[in-house]
């Protein structure tokens, strides 16, 4: 199957959502109980380095997009990664293509350093993320509830080696 990857379009927005609530639903991707509007979500979101995978069809399968972590001037290259791929398209190195190329948007965009907080038990995202130079920073223990139960997340972070360096 081919894919290809563009810029975001605000008529993505629907299916960006539909795949984020599948995260939701899954347990295992976010804190998030509810989807946000998109007006939530886009203003959130940091207006470059955001990018949706398309099928053959030109149907959004996955997207990915970052948040800064801080308003303050000191942090200003530093983000934190959001990325989904539909639960029917799991498995075919779709978090990859675009997990590769959201590094490399980043960096023309200055940020310098890349970080994501992961539940334990998601290793598919943990490992994806070791792939492509991410490494562990650490478990920050019962960080925040999940349908009504305290969470883990390990934090990872990728520190670019073209930018701020």
């Amino acid at each position: 199957m081919n894919y290809k990857i563009r810029p975001m379009l605000p008529k993505d927005a629907t299916r960006v959502l539909q795949i984020f609530q599948q995260g939701i639903d899954g347990g295992n991707a976010t804190f998030d109980q509810h989807i946000p509007t998109w007006e939530q979500w886009d203003e959130e979101h940091v207006d470059q380095c955001r990018f949706s995978l398309l099928d053959e069809n030109d149907k959004v399968v996955g997207w990915c997009a970052l948040l800064k972590v801080s308003s303050r001037e000191c942090f200003q290259g530093v983000a934190e990664l959001s990325i989904y791929v539909d639960n029917d398209n799991h498995g075919k190195g779709l978090g990859t293509i675009l997990l590769e190329k959201i590094i490399l948007d980043s960096e023309e965009n200055g940020f310098w350093t890349l970080q994501s907080g992961i539940f334990p038990e998601n290793t598919g995202s943990i490992h994806l993320h070791e792939k492509l130079g991410f490494r562990i920073i650490g478990n920050r223990e019962k960080i925040g509830k999940s349908n009504g139960k305290w969470r883990d997340i390990i934090l990872m972070e990728r520190r670019s080696t073209t930018v701020g360096i």
